[in-house]
């Protein structure tokens, strides 16, 4: 193929870019454009005459036909040599063999070294030897194809353009496409179209709700699985195809057919005729004056009876049926308004069938199972106990007016305190590095520093109440409130009293916190402030709620912002953080006495003086899931353990039932509740057994508190 090429493009035609030439070739593409690039810049700095230098000489005929064959100095004439081309002309084997390997790496980090890259044989690939303006002035001469041949920049090697890539360089330089085969009348396809598509594109960012958990979402997830508990949604039943055409007139032989996917079901018959409905009845089946006044009345009361029995002598003497209207119409009614249902019948061999599959009771274990220890020493009912955070104390008040502090392991009483008025609660601060307990006597409840154990938790706890917090507006509104706070004299001070709160009535009940800094009171005979939430660092008191009916306990939520109000027939979960009702639950109690939260929060437990003890699932009702009835008397107290899957409810009737409470993972579950063991060994005492029960932090323990004035320890 001959090329003539102009003076005026020539020099644009050798500094084009080569990228599609390495391309075809399967080389190192990266490199090549900017290595072409840099040596048509020098070619540019030649003379003309090197260039005109580089063009083949007319011979004497194409001289006279000079113009035949350069029409214009813009045009490149390209004709087509008759002779086969060599096809080792251009062969590139020992090219393809080179190839660096460096990626992306700028070629600039190899400027201070002898190489420019390694091969895939990790050999290195050196730097061609660089030629002077007199070396490169002698190749332009001697060599015709010097106009056409680059230096990968990469690998250092030269490069010969084809006669195809000449040709898309020059009609690119020429605003025409690349390839000469491209159809200009092609149509044009819009990347944008009118039409709605499935994924649209745009670059708008995401709203932020996108990002957060949607409150509407999860209630139907909730109610989702809810349905799935109660069987009302089957995930494994396959829908019943039904056909889509039958044989209306077909043979009674093959009904289920016929009759498309259910069986019709007959229709209830009637009640054939007996002796009493004959026109001559025996003597036997006629009716006395006695039953005929019975007959009338029941018509009377009701409005309709079954007729009575009447002797005719024959069956044309017998009058027409008054009702037979009514009654057919009673029929009809019956045959296609009354619904009915097939009532398929279970073949069981035994009622054990009917029974469910419980588990064994030693794979059940551990709980508690006998009595180990019996701690004596009051002299009246003890009503409530607590154990430390630690499992090695606990305290219990009594009607005699003394809190006492017990050691668990040795049964040994290591302090007593002496109050006004009967101990009606008491509770452990579960904060370990302070040693405080709250005992509430009468009106007032008492913050005491019992001295007993660590002796830098009794220093921390001094520290906390010697100094009174400064009056603030706070301090004015606990006083409004009703309550008033106090530091204790030095004679109560020395007794182990730190601090002394006086509310409006009786507290039933002190709860605390999981931080141990707030804690809570229960006092049903207050009205409005029969619940009151308390500040101990701060000396503060406030009232959560403006109206609230007679509560009976309360308690806080062990992970979560909520707090919850135990009333006479409901239990109220609070929202603390947006201070709203977040979730009421009804349970079917006369009469709830008591509130426990199970440790990890999803699950409540109440126990009522109806003697049944109500297990709620927080996710996923507000009825209860399980209702135990197990007491004889009214239930007193219910408490989680806060490692084992335990439960222990207590009730008048002097048993301490011990349940298996799991709580599973699977949301698919229901919380597993079983009962295992009753404890006995309280006597009753006016009417009353055990008044609190209370399990151990770290064993499988279990201490409770009798009306007969003992506390007994259960393992």
């Amino acid at each position: 193929m001959v090329v003539g090429i102009t003076r005026r493009w020539s020099t644009d035609l050798i500094s084009y870019n080569c990228q599609h030439s390495a391309s075809r070739k399967n080389t190192a593409a990266k490199g090549k454009p900017k290595g072409a690039r840099n040596i048509m810049k020098k070619l540019r700095k030649s003379t003309d005459n090197t260039v005109t230098s580089l063009k083949r000489k007319p011979t004497a005929d194409e001289a006279d036909n000079e113009d035949t064959l350069i029409e214009e100095e813009d045009t490149l004439v390209m004709l087509k040599d008759e002779t086969p081309l060599d096809e080792y002309e251009q062969d590139s084997s020992d090219e393809e063999d080179v190839d660096n390997t460096i990626g992306d790496v700028p070629l600039r980090w190899y400027d201070q070294y002898d190489h420019v890259g390694y091969t895939r044989d990790a050999k290195k690939i050196l730097k061609g030897a660089s030629r002077d303006e007199i070396d490169s002035f002698l190749e332009k001469v001697e060599n015709p194809d010097f106009w056409r041949t680059v230096i990968r920049k990469t690998t250092g090697q030269e490069v010969k353009l084809s006669d195809e890539d000449i040709d898309v360089i020059v009609r690119l330089s020429q605003g025409k496409f690349p390839t000469r085969n491209a159809d200009l009348d092609a149509p044009w396809l819009d990347f944008f179209t009118r039409d709605v598509l499935d994924m649209p594109l745009s670059s708008r960012p995401e709203h932020k709700r996108s990002f957060v958990p949607s409150r509407i979402e999860a209630l139907k997830v909730a109610k989702l699985v809810d349905h799935i508990k109660r069987g009302f949604i089957k995930l494994d039943e396959k829908p019943l195809e039904k056909p889509r055409f039958y044989m209306l007139w077909k043979e009674d032989g093959t009904t289920d057919e016929m009759r498309r996917l259910y069986r019709p079901q007959p229709a209830p018959k009637l009640r054939l005729p007996g002796h009493a409905e004959s026109y001559k009845p025996p003597l036997e089946y006629l009716p006395t004056e006695a039953e005929r006044a019975r007959h009338e009345q029941q018509l009377e009361e009701n409005g309709s009876a079954r007729p009575l029995p009447r002797l005719h002598d024959s069956l044309r003497s017998v009058p027409a049926y008054p009702d037979f209207i009514s009654e057919r119409f009673e029929r009809c009614l019956n045959l296609y308004l009354c619904p009915r249902k097939t009532v398929t019948k279970t073949q069981l061999s035994g009622p054990e069938e009917l029974l469910p599959e419980l588990p064994d009771k030693r794979d059940l274990q551990p709980y508690p199972t006998h009595c180990n220890q019996v701690y004596t020493g009051h002299k009246n009912i003890v009503r409530t106990l607590s154990i430390d955070p630690s499992g090695q104390l606990f305290a219990s008040g009594s009607d005699d007016r003394t809190l006492k502090i017990w050691e668990v392991a040795t049964g040994r009483c290591l302090k007593t305190i002496e109050f006004k008025d009967a101990v009606t609660a008491v509770a452990w601060n579960p904060n370990p590095k302070l040693s405080v307990v709250a005992a509430a006597a009468g009106k007032r409840i008492y913050m005491v520093n019992h001295g007993v154990g660590d002796r830098a938790a009794a220093a921390n706890t001094d520290g906390v109440f010697r100094t009174p917090p400064e009056r603030d507006d706070t301090t004015i509104k606990s006083q409004k409130v009703g309550c008033a706070w106090r530091k204790a004299s030095e004679g109560e001070w020395a007794q182990g009293l730190r601090l002394t709160i006086n509310i409006s009535r009786q507290c039933k009940q002190v709860t605390w916190h999981a931080k141990g800094d707030y804690f809570a009171t229960v006092a049903p005979d207050a009205g409005n402030t029969s619940v009151l939430i308390h500040q101990m660092s701060r000396w503060r008191s406030q009232m959560p709620f403006r109206k609230t009916q007679r509560a009976q306990a309360a308690a806080f939520h062990p992970l979560r912002p909520y707090f919850f109000v135990a009333t006479q027939n409901h239990v109220k979960v609070f929202n603390l953080v947006k201070q709203e009702l977040s979730k009421k639950l009804a349970g079917g109690a006369k009469w709830i006495s008591s509130l426990a939260i199970h440790p990890r929060g999803d699950n409540l437990a109440i126990g009522s003086y109806d003697r049944r003890v109500h297990w709620f699932d927080l996710d996923l009702s507000k009825l209860p899931c399980h209702r135990l009835r197990f007491h004889g008397q009214a239930v007193r107290q219910v408490a989680f353990h806060k490692r084992y899957p335990l439960m222990a409810s207590c009730g008048d009737d002097g048993k301490i039932m011990v349940y298996h409470a799991k709580v599973f993972n699977d949301l698919m579950k229901n919380a597993l509740v079983l009962p295992v063991k009753v404890l006995k060994g309280h006597s009753l005492y006016d009417d009353l057994g055990v008044l609190d029960v209370a399990f151990h932090p770290e064993q499988p323990w279990a201490l409770s508190a009798g009306a007969d004035g003992t506390v007994r320890l259960w393992i």
